[in-house]
């Protein structure tokens, strides 16, 4: 870390991966600081800093040394499992400051001496004492798979034999009774069924004759507003879309598609037209959000389509450590392999991380959203012929609040417009007065002294001020400041 990226961290103040510690306090309380970034997404912690305010204080060679000697010993007996953390000694007008690395953990839970489980919410922590938060620790470090997990109530008469013949037919050649051992056996191994005879989650999601029965919350709740708001009272369709992973998808393709329209775009006059978005977009779009589901967050799929606008709302954020920028790399890291397996061999679903970058290769105006507060993952995908001034930033706020707080903190921010800014925040922007086509990179390039993170913080905290919006969409919009 260089000076200047230090003390700009002190005044953008505490976040989820940020913390200040005037000076090393006691080992149980720094344990529980290193629990909560190991079990959240990694972090730093900025010995020197004043608790809270950012103020640079810095320490004296004797306290880098005890904190450095006392930090080692806090990660190694007083965290389980061990977490091993990189420190680094930066000077800043001739003081000291002590920068502690946290590695987003690869063994979740963590845990302190008192076996307290620890996470971080925003700039502070919170304990964790639900056992399914603790499973989705567990999942996210890839030690538990939900999809493989028993469905009470449930064996073998719930199967579908026709589908589990047709899956077995094109895997393997023969049905499950053609094998050289009991069927049971047969489904047990293909993780269909668990070691109790249960179907398993993906089992159920995949070969059950009636999956809803026994878990409602698997389903897509599907609505097409008249209009460009969620809160609106008039909408031309609604209705749920039930069955197997395989029969929401064909459904819901044949739902959406009802609900667009078929430009001639120069065709013969009896020809279909061409859909006004391009298929492989809703397909790629669709299958993700039936495969990789939080399976721990009892909520339906989201399939919302406005004047202006597709939305496909997923319960689950991206697992930890990965980025929206990974994916669009085509980096996978399947939060349910069991599922991601099966649909591979029964829709279009290819399971390589290659779906997204196909999507964004039809040039299509196309918006992923990561939203870890929520626990959703959102894709957008703008109807380019209906847009009109309908901006980015007025669809974010119709997204639906998760919680209270979320709520009033969007109404906060929405009646904060005359809070003063700072130095950084009005360097932003002049250059995107000046440059209202500008990008965070090109951002962070020329002001300096600030990293494209940085540049993305404070245009949302500009947002929220009422001095910045967004018009026209991501793609091809650009910037308005707001005198």
């Amino acid at each position: 870390m260089t000076e200047k990226e230090l003390v700009q961290l002190c005044k953008l103040g505490e976040s989820t991966t940020v913390q200040y510690k005037l000076e090393f306090t006691t080992q149980k309380q720094i344990a529980e600081e290193l629990v909560a970034f190991a079990n959240t997404r990694g972090g730093i912690i900025i010995f020197g800093a004043e608790d809270k305010t950012g103020r640079m204080v810095g320490l004296t060679y004797e306290q880098v040394q005890y904190t450095s000697r006392e930090l080692g010993n806090t990660a190694n007996e007083h965290v389980r499992p061990i977490i091993y953390i990189e420190t680094e000694i930066v000077m800043h007008e001739e003081l000291a400051y002590l920068i502690a690395y946290v590695k987003n953990g690869e063994y979740k839970p963590y845990k302190d001496l008192a076996g307290n489980i620890w996470v971080k919410q925003s700039s502070d922590k919170r304990r964790v004492t639900e056992n399914s938060e603790i499973r989705r620790l567990m999942q996210n470090s890839h030690q538990y798979q939900a999809d493989e997990d028993g469905v009470d109530g449930t064996s073998e008469n719930d199967i579908d034999t026709k589908a589990l013949d047709e899956y077995f037919k094109s895997v393997f050649g023969k049905r499950a009774d053609e094998f050289n051992m009991p069927v049971a056996a047969v489904l047990k191994n293909a993780h269909i069924t668990d070691v109790l005879g249960r179907l398993t989650i993906a089992g159920l999601m995949f070969f059950a004759k009636e999956p809803q029965l026994f878990r409602p919350q698997f389903c897509i709740k599907a609505v097409w507003f008249a209009g460009n708001h969620i809160g609106g009272a008039q909408y031309h369709d609604s209705r749920d879309i039930t069955g197997t992973i395989p029969e929401m998808y064909e459904d819901a393709m044949r739902w959406l598609k009802s609900c667009l329209s078929r430009p001639q775009n120069g065709q013969s006059f009896n020809s279909e037209g061409i859909l006004e978005i391009p298929e492989i977009v809703l397909e790629e779009l669709i299958q993700n959000a039936l495969v990789h589901l939080d399976l721990l967050k009892p909520a339906a799929i989201r399939l919302l389509v406005f004047d202006n606008r597709i939305e496909i709302v997923n319960p689950g954020c991206l697992p930890d450590g990965q980025t929206i920028e990974e994916v669009l790399m085509g980096n996978s890291d399947p939060r349910n392999p069991q599922l991601a397996q099966f649909g591979s061999k029964t829709m279009p679903y290819r399971g390589l991380g290659s779906g997204i970058p196909r999507v964004m290769a039809e040039n299509c105006d196309v918006e992923l959203i990561d939203r870890p507060d929520g626990n959703q993952f959102i894709a957008r995908i703008w109807r380019t012929t209906q847009k009109d001034e309908f901006t980015t930033q007025k669809a974010n706020e119709e997204l639906i609040p998760t919680t209270q707080k979320e709520e009033e903190s969007t109404q906060k921010a929405q009646n904060t417009t005359q809070k003063p800014i700072n130095a950084t925040q009005k360097a932003i922007l002049d250059y995107l007065k000046a440059h209202p086509t500008a990008t965070r990179q090109e951002v962070a390039e020329v002001i300096g002294n600030i990293t494209e993170d940085g540049v993305k913080y404070n245009i949302g905290k500009l947002q929220q001020y009422g001095r910045l919006k967004r018009e026209n969409g991501r793609k091809n919009g650009s910037w308005v400041v707001i005198d």
